[in-house]
């Protein structure tokens, strides 16, 4: 997810397919047999099988994104070195010069542009949204982003530094930053709410923050940005971690809020899945008791980041509700039920479920 003042049109890719093949040829040496598009926030990427065989996504970057090619630097960094320590991340597929990307100059209609693109492996599976997530699996989910969190933590660059965005509108340390976007919820009961959990977030998470273990966050482990396969007892195991465009330094227990709140959407049950994610991120990075006590309103702060800057990006882009309202619309009710169930309930939920996946 880009940022939503870099959302203008003319910054989006529109590649037609005939661009495509072109830059493959170009830059792959490789001949597109089928090719279909993927969804993307404001980027563009296609699904590619070459008939010279293997299948591979094609990442066109939007021409904001495209000039910060450092950060592009660190995030395909971070997806090899998962990929080394046994996570399954997608990995980059050098140009036949030897490059892992590459600024080309093409013209979608608003004159010649530059644009990022890069290959990318193709992990197989499907999102984890399109399959019953049992809590074996969301145990898998909350064990899997502490694994990643863990790994990433070890991973070395020389420009690390630049994971701060200090100002980044979809970090949790931000949440203040939603008080600018405010008017996009005039005449919506929402509106109270989403101002409560930002005063509950001065008053509660702020001071406790610095309690907090840091690390490097993925930042959007979301239902669309994790991919599963059958596994041998009629369920699914994790096959893919995809998106790395919100890394950002951050707490391990945002990793967290973030995980659950997304695996919500997805739940017949939603607040039944807090339980078994936090059992598997405890399984590998068990929490102290500050981020405990933060938890219940992280997630809360994550959905208000989701409700108000989904609402705001489709003012800007009316033609993208469809994408950019997934979560949101699914998640209004569950933010609502979540919110007046109250923290006592939802945390004695959440930790007994936890204890007693755990035995």
């Amino acid at each position: 997810m880009c940022n939503f003042e870099m959302l203008a049109k003319h910054t989006q890719p529109n590649f037609s397919p005939s661009q495509v093949s072109e830059i493959m040829k170009k830059l792959y040496n490789l001949t597109p047999s089928e090719m279909r598009p993927l969804p993307s926030y404001g980027d563009q990427n296609f699904y590619v099988a070459p008939t010279e065989g293997g299948e591979y996504v094609l990442k066109i970057m939007n021409t904001e994104d495209s000039k910060n090619t450092t950060i592009i630097e660190v995030q395909t960094c971070a997806m090899s070195f998962l990929y080394q320590n046994g996570l399954p991340a997608q990995t980059v597929v050098p140009t036949t010069s030897g490059q892992l990307m590459s600024l080309e100059e093409m013209d979608c209609g608003y004159g010649c542009q530059k644009y990022l693109v890069r290959l990318l492996t193709y992990l197989p599976g499907v999102t984890i949204s399109k399959v019953p997530v049992p809590p074996k699996l969301l145990y898998e989910t909350g064990r899997t982003a502490a694994r990643m969190d863990e790994v990433l933590q070890k991973m070395e660059h020389p420009h690390l530094s630049i994971l701060q965005r200090e100002n980044f509108i979809w970090s949790l340390s931000n949440i203040c930053l939603l008080e600018g976007y405010m008017s996009v919820l005039d005449g919506d009961s929402l509106q109270e709410v989403v101002k409560s959990v930002i005063h509950q977030y001065k008053n509660s998470v702020i001071p406790k923050r610095s309690n907090f273990r840091k690390c490097i966050n993925h930042g959007d482990f979301n239902d669309l940005n994790v991919l599963v396969q059958p596994d041998d007892n009629h369920g699914h195991k994790i096959s893919g971690i995809l998106d790395f465009g919100d890394m950002n330094s951050g707490y391990y227990v945002f990793e967290l809020a973030i995980t659950i709140m997304y695996m919500m959407i997805e739940h017949p049950d939603p607040i039944e899945v807090g339980g078994p994610v936090l059992a598997g991120w405890e399984s590998v990075f068990p929490l102290n008791e500050d981020e405990k006590d933060c938890l219940y309103l992280l997630v809360l702060s994550r959905f208000c980041q989701s409700l108000v800057l989904a609402r705001h990006a489709m003012m800007l882009n009316p033609e993208n509700e469809e994408y950019l309202m997934i979560s949101s619309r699914k998640g209004v009710k569950i933010f609502q039920q979540l919110w007046e169930l109250g923290k006592e309930h939802v945390e004695k939920v959440w930790f007994q479920r936890a204890a007693q996946f755990s035995k």
